[in-house]
């Protein structure tokens, strides 16, 4: 349940695997004709017997022993259509192609015994979403945009976005050990002629302050009342707390899961909720209320292995009120009165005031990591700030401090926020005395993006690969495919 200072925000960016079924792992010649359910596998001497226009799904590659269908194939086209993905050279080589690299990641990435938590993959998917709700401004908007609910979304993504993780953890490890020293940046830039030294985009430093509305107390004793509600249903025996969860628990990452979050350690939980969930002893017995930054918890024990615990939960949020939004945007008109008046500092009041625990130990100076080099930083681009946030920063001035407006945080909640302008560079071509670290970092993704692609390059030598003739003329970004 603890959540981490990363956006991910480079999710929409990429090609998405699609499930591939099981019975498609017979052969490169399996085909299924539409509307026939006794419909068998064709051997591939009798593959022209079957009109390619009837033909609903087949194996186009083979990869090791992992099949890509065709499927498989038109769903990568249409989810890079949807983010505006382009792809380099013929889509119906390269989607292929890509699907093909994502299969080596994710294989040596099962060698190496990587794995993704369900509530990693839970937050991750929650902070994805909330990000595109940010980019273009509400729920019903992104719900018309992508032609699915939120709950859709999540179940959708799960898998994807597990894989996707998986291999962005293989990538981070094999490129782990690639440096580059000063005299690599200036090797690199020394011959570069001037149109081709990277502009820098325009800059920002931000400073924030939030304040979480104060829920009503009778909405809290609503949420507390049902969830004992559901632990004295289960404790009767008239249903099952898996049950409860998959249709009331509004975690989304776990509700499909009957609200089981897996073998997870204590410091991938918050704290409150770790310590409840490691005391529990007794899997026929349900915890106690839990209140968390994220609502109101009812947790079940289902096994503990080492020092890593495996619990069911159930998560109901309260609502929140306008009028309650109205009274945290009073407070904070009010402090940001106090603070032009000169009663004390903004970032003393972000210290001290604010309620946002990403920013409040750093004076509000609000951070990310950057899609890139995964580095945190506090200076943003202004198309990786919340766009709340970043609509009040376009017409703010340097030492500016902004009217409070409504916002939503990255763990999904609505706060109320007032902001600060600490900094601001508008773009420029980079300089080393001035964008050292920028330029560093052109020079170090170049490298390891060679390494990966050597990677690749060596990793297809070692694997069975196998694809429908049509593919063979293809121009392959790397080399080894056609064996």
């Amino acid at each position: 349940m603890k959540t981490k200072t990363k956006i991910f925000c480079g999710l929409s960016a990429m090609i998405l695997t699609a499930a591939i079924s099981a019975n498609a792992k017979q052969g490169l010649a399996t085909k299924v004709a539409p509307n026939d359910s006794t419909a068998t596998k064709t051997p591939a001497k009798t593959e022209a017997a079957v009109p390619e226009s009837s033909v609903v799904d087949e194996v186009i590659w083979v990869v090791g022993d992992e099949p890509i269908l065709k499927s498989d194939v038109e769903a990568a086209r249409l989810q890079a259509e949807n983010d505006g993905h382009k792809f380099k050279g013929n889509p119906d080589c390269a989607i292929p192609e890509q699907l093909a690299v994502q299969k080596l990641f994710l294989h040596q990435a099962a060698i190496d015994s990587l794995e993704v938590s369900e509530s990693e993959i839970s937050q991750g998917i929650e902070e994805q979403i909330n990000y595109w709700i940010q980019m273009v401004g509400s729920k019903e908007k992104l719900e018309e945009y992508r032609k699915q609910s939120i709950s859709e979304m999540r179940q959708s993504m799960h898998d994807d976005y597990k894989n996707n993780r998986l291999i962005a953890m293989m990538k981070e490890k094999l490129v782990s050990d690639v440096k580059v020293s000063p005299a690599d940046v200036r090797k690199y830039f020394k011959d570069l002629p001037a149109d081709s030294i990277p502009m820098i985009p325009t800059m920002v430093e931000v400073e924030i302050i939030t304040q979480n509305p104060k829920v009503k107390t009778e909405e809290v004793n609503r949420i507390k009342d049902q969830l004992r509600e559901y632990t004295d249903r289960v404790t009767k025996g008239e249903t099952t707390f898996a049950t409860l969860a998959r249709l009331y628990s509004e975690d989304p990452g776990s509700s499909r899961q009957g609200g089981e979050l897996g073998y997870t350690g204590r410091a991938a939980f918050d704290p409150t909720f770790a310590a409840v969930a490691f005391n529990l002893t007794d899997p026929n017995k349900i915890s106690k209320i839990v209140e968390t930054e994220f609502g109101y918890h009812i947790i079940q024990l289902i096994d503990k292995r080492g020092d890593k615990v495996n619990v069911r939960h159930i998560l109901l949020k309260p609502h929140i009120s306008q009028d309650d939004i109205d009274r945290s945007k009073a407070r904070l008109d009010s402090i940001a009165s106090d603070i032009k008046a000169g009663k004390f500092t903004f970032e003393e009041g972000a210290t001290f005031i604010s309620e946002d625990k990403d920013t409040k130990n750093n004076h509000g100076l609000m951070a990310y990591t950057d899609r890139e080099t995964r580095s945190l930083t506090s200076k943003f681009r202004m198309g990786d700030l919340p766009t709340e946030v970043a609509r009040e920063v376009e017409g703010m001035k340097v030492g500016d401090i902004s009217k409070p407006f409504q916002m939503t945080n990255a763990r999904g909640k609505t706060v109320v926020a007032i902001i600060k302008l600490k900094n601001r560079v508008d773009e420029h071509r980079a300089t080393i005395t001035e964008d050292f670290q920028e330029m560093k970092n052109v020079v170090l993704a170049k490298e390891r993006e060679k390494k990966l692609h050597n990677w690749v390059v060596n990793k297809i030598k070692q694997t069975y690969v196998r694809m429908d003739d049509r593919y063979k003329n293809c121009d392959f970004e790397y080399q080894g495919w056609i064996k």
